[in-house]
């Protein structure tokens, strides 16, 4: 891999600015070539299996290839809010975390930084780093790009965001998402396979096994994944029919092979009414101004149930709570 080549013509994600980013150039990510972080840290508000008790060891990038215009994350979507690291102190923080507890190396929003995370994860890996390392990701990404990561991810943590073309570019100014998102989940799941958890005894399971096991003992017991993919799904309050497509599209097309995500923790952002003057629809301005409410998210999970989903993770109504977002106030770094 050719870090300068790739830096000062930028075409890691879909959006293909050609911005050289050596030169200090911004492309629609915000970012130039030096990495660029607002917090790393234990994280507890993942998915079960990936915080588990001790946390995930979070790193959130700055910047972001998407910037929709509800994310969850504004403060540092968009704007220079972080701290410049090198690639090298990247590396340490990896096993700072690992050494803290950490279940795994939690990689939020990572696409723009790349061929930065390569060289770093590789040192890490040399010096000692054996807790799994998670992608966490909009999904917004190009397969040539994220080729660069295999072998070097154990875990997929991708959203599938929008089924509709108007909708996503509506949102975030990506009419072509789903059908790049779902060539992207597709390289994921061709890289790490099938699910893998350990147990807290240090068993190994797959997914069915786990599932069991869950049935079957105390609801605190330990279940981390190892290996595999799980596609969030940010439900969307007034979205309901674009919602059901895309777990209709995820069942069908993955099954048994991933684990889905169904979330319904969006919460309006403070600012986000004045972004919202700029839609096209005032009928999903006014929705987004809202949270999801409880009867919305219950008739998407019966949906899903009624396709027959198997492995996947719900929440209950306390996760819509802005306390859930973490302070990116340079912990860690």
């Amino acid at each position: 891999m050719d870090m300068e080549k790739i830096l000062s013509d930028c075409t890691l994600c879909p959006r293909s600015c050609h911005v050289n980013r050596l030169a200090g150039q911004k492309g629609y990510c915000g970012q130039t070539a030096q990495i660029r972080a607002a917090r790393a840290a234990l994280h507890y508000w993942e998915e079960p299996c990936i915080s588990g008790r001790a946390g995930s060891g979070a790193v959130f990038f700055s910047g972001c290839p998407m910037r929709c215009i509800f994310c969850q994350n504004y403060e540092i979507a968009v704007g220079d809010t972080g701290k410049e690291i090198s690639w090298q102190r990247l590396a340490e923080i990896f096993i700072g975390l690992q050494q803290k507890g950490a279940n795994n190396i939690n990689l939020v929003t990572p696409t723009h930084f790349v061929p930065l995370i390569v060289p770093a994860l590789e040192k890490a890996k040399q010096d000692g780093l054996t807790i799994p390392v998670v992608y966490n990701t909009s999904s917004y990404e190009k397969v040539e790009t994220l080729r660069m990561l295999d072998g070097l991810v154990d875990i997929y943590l991708p959203d599938l965001k929008y089924f509709s073309p108007e909708i996503s570019k509506m949102l975030s100014h990506a009419p072509d998402y789903f059908s790049v998102a779902c060539e992207a989940i597709g390289e994921m799941v061709r890289q790490v396979g099938k699910p893998v958890f350990e147990a807290s005894d240090g068993r190994l399971l797959n997914a069915e096994e786990m599932n069991a096991a869950c049935e079957a003992e105390d609801e605190d017991a330990d279940f981390l994944m190892k290996k595999g993919v799980i596609v969030r799904h940010l439900a969307l309050p007034g979205q309901e029919a674009d919602s059901a497509s895309v777990l209709k599209y995820l069942i069908e097309t993955w099954g048994k092979d991933i684990y889905i995500s169904i979330m319904n923790q969006y919460t309006p952002m403070p600012g986000i009414k004045k972004r919202l003057e700029r839609l096209d629809s005032a009928a999903v301005a006014s929705d987004l101004q809202r949270r999801l409410t409880e009867e919305e998210y219950e008739v998407l999970i019966d949906y899903a149930l009624d396709l027959g989903i198997e492995n996947g993770f719900l929440q209950d109504g306390e996760t819509a709570r802005e306390s859930f977002i973490p302070a990116f106030d340079g912990e860690g770094l």
